[in-house]
C-alpha cells in the first residue's frame, strides 16, 4: 500500500498547508478533489506527485512510501512458488 504520511511530515517541516498546495504552486496547483484523494489514501497521478515535489521542493520519498501489506505478501509468495 502507498502511504502519504511522509507528505504530511514534509508539509509540517516546510510550514506548508493544503492551501499551499492548492493555491501557491502556480502553475502546479493541486485541486481540491485531488487533496481529498490524498487524505483518503487513494491513488493520484504521477503528474500530481511531480507537481507536489515542485511546490514543496522535495523528493518523491518526502511525499509517499510503500508499506507492504499482508495480502501483497501472500500474492508474492504464490507467484514465487
Amino acid at each position: 500500500m502507498i502511504s502519504y504520511a511522509p507528505l504530511w511530515e514534509t508539509m509540517k517541516r516546510k510550514g506548508a498547508t493544503t492551501y499551499t498546495l492548492r493555491n501557491k504552486g502556480k502553475p502546479y496547483n493541486v485541486g481540491g478533489g485531488t487533496m481529498e484523494q490524498i487524505k483518503q489514501g487513494k491513488s493520484i497521478s504521477t503528474n500530481t506527485l511531480d507537481a507536489i515535489c515542485a511546490i514543496l521542493d522535495c523528493k518523491i520519498s518526502d511525499i509517499i512510501e510503500y508499506i507492504p501489506d499482508e495480502q501483497n505478501n501472500v500474492i508474492n509468495i504464490q507467484i514465487l512458488s
